[in-house]
């Protein structure tokens, strides 16, 4: 039986772009001090609501400390969150691997990120049964701080291909103000869609580019990016 889709959790995305399919691949754009962060949160305490999985790879939260935040979320649930954490070990934080917490060296242990997102994958799906799963990722910049375009590029072509072969929904974060605009349309190609933020004045606005025949009109993003 096919998958149904997926909501985003963000009520003025889902309004104009519905449910995405199994399979998506997602880029949230947004410049320094904007709602990124909030809204790739919105969109793990909509999966836990819903019963999904969530794997996140955090390359700028120890994931102790990510743990801590996602405990405050409704329908929280351990045995359906797998993080992989990048930055604990730069950090100089040692703590020991778990089921909930697997640690990569650096933003640049491509290799061992990948590793610890497969496990995780096999895990909810072949092991729990968990068919719907959300990787999320926060953030690609700092991995982008550490190694170059084409490497970077390679690692995503392979788990992006993951996320659509597993039916799940792939959620990238990027700041846009720290890139040039060849390397953002470089990584765009790897994409089904992307969530755009700007912020003008006291007032943000998001878009959504690739769910429909033309962008979405810049709609006002409410703080916390809620209705």
């Amino acid at each position: 039986m096919a998958l149904e889709g997926y909501s985003l959790g963000i009520q003025r995305l889902d309004d104009v772009v519905g449910p995405v399919p199994p399979g998506t691949n997602i880029l949230i754009i947004g410049p320094p001090m904007s709602s990124k962060d909030v809204l790739l949160m919105q969109m793990a305490a909509y999966a836990f609501m819903n019963k999904e999985a969530v794997i996140f790879i955090s390359t700028n939260i120890p994931g102790n400390k990510l743990v801590d935040m996602l405990h405050d979320i409704d329908g929280f649930d351990e045995e359906k969150i797998g993080i992989v954490d990048c930055i604990a070990r730069t950090l100089g934080i040692m703590s020991p691997e778990t089921d909930l917490i697997q640690m990569a060296s650096s933003p640049v242990d491509l290799t061992g990120i990948g590793v610890r997102i497969s496990k995780y994958f096999e895990d909810f799906y072949m092991r729990k049964g968990i068919k719907k799963i959300r990787l999320i990722m926060n953030s690609l910049s700092t991995i982008l701080m550490y190694s170059n375009i084409k490497t970077v590029y390679r690692f995503l072509h392979v788990f992006t291909g993951r996320t659509r072969s597993a039916d799940a929904l792939g959620l990238f974060g990027i700041e846009s103000d720290m890139h040039d605009e060849q390397t953002l349309s470089t990584l765009k190609q790897l994409f089904d869609g992307v969530i755009e933020l700007k912020i003008e004045g006291d007032k943000e606005y998001v878009r959504a580019v690739g769910f429909t025949p033309k962008p979405t009109e810049w709609v006002l993003l409410e703080e916390g990016g809620g209705d």
